[in-house]
Parts: structure tokens; C-alpha cells; sequence
């Protein structure tokens, strides 16, 4: 751990509290405009309209794209909990050999 007084800068694992800090400014920052602009966007129905109509036609031009994203994470769900539920099953007969 280094510690330096004439600049602030304490080093944890290789990064310095600056860049941690500096890091976390930038999201609170984010958050708190995305707020801002959430609040200014509901006050005004037209642009929430047009936000919508925007994001209809995002989804339908790239349906086909979503739908075959949505087809491999489900297969890959799938594959995840057979993968998981052998595992049980080894864990289960490892445990019957034993007694």
C-alpha cells in the first residue's frame, strides 16, 4: 500500500484511489443526468411518443436479430441446467459410495 500526502494518491492493488474515485464521479454523474433527462422526457407527451414510435421501429427492423439472440440464451439455459443437474446427479452417487 502506498501512501503519499502532498497528492492524496493511495494505491490498492494496483489502482490508485484518484482513478477509483474519479470512476465513481463519472457514474453518479450519469445516473444523476439520466434523472435529469428522464424528468424533462415525461413532461412532454410528443417526445415520449415519438421515443416510442423510435424504438418500434429499432425492434422491428432488428427482429430478426432479437429473436435469434433470444433463441441462443434459451438454448443456452437449457444447456446450463442439464449441465448443473449432472453435476447434482454426480455429487448424489459420489455421496451413496461413501455410506
Amino acid at each position: 500500500m502506498k501512501h503519499s500526502h502532498g497528492n492524496q494518491e493511495m494505491n490498492h492493488g494496483g489502482q490508485s484511489m484518484g482513478k477509483q474515485v474519479a470512476i465513481g464521479s463519472v457514474a453518479t454523474a450519469t445516473v444523476n443526468t439520466g434523472g435529469k433527462l428522464m424528468k424533462k422526457i415525461t413532461k412532454h407527451p410528443v417526445l415520449v411518443f415519438g421515443l416510442g414510435m423510435v424504438a418500434g421501429y429499432m425492434v422491428y427492423k432488428y427482429r430478426k436479430e432479437i429473436i435469434a439472440s433470444a433463441g441462443k440464451t434459451v438454448d443456452a439455459g437449457k444447456d446450463f441446467v442439464l449441465n448443473q443437474k449432472e453435476n447434482l446427479e454426480d455429487i448424489v452417487a459420489e455421496s451413496k459410495e461413501e455410506n
